[in-house]
């Protein structure tokens, strides 16, 4: 099973940048309903997609910096990056085969 990295303005680069594999990073909250929605099916892809994918997690309230950066009014978002650099944007509640589909080019 794939450990979910909980990022911090503080460790997003580092840790964005610093991967060999692509990075899908949830930003969200604990008073969001849809977030909640998404959670198990996000945790369901870090585990499909070992070796070739991260999954990380921005928790929007405490890390406001990194939601204002990337520029999320809503979410959840789902934002996918590929050598540090943004590939893709998802926004809203989506299903395991909806997210995959995105993912698909990338892995």
């Amino acid at each position: 099973m794939s450990e979910i990295i909980t990022l911090s303005d503080n460790t997003f680069d580092e840790v964005v940048n610093g991967s060999d594999v692509p990075v899908v990073v949830d930003f969200w909250a604990e008073w969001c309903g849809p977030c909640r929605t998404v959670a198990p099916i996000v945790d369901e892809i870090a585990s499909d997609t070992v070796g070739k994918l991260k999954v990380a997690k921005v928790n929007v309230d405490d890390n406001p910096e990194t939601a204002q950066r990337f520029q999320v009014m809503s979410i959840p978002t789902l934002l996918v990056f590929k050598n540090g650099e943004q590939q893709s944007r998802m926004v809203g509640a989506k299903s395991k085969s909806q997210i995959l589909a995105e993912l698909a080019p990338l892995l």
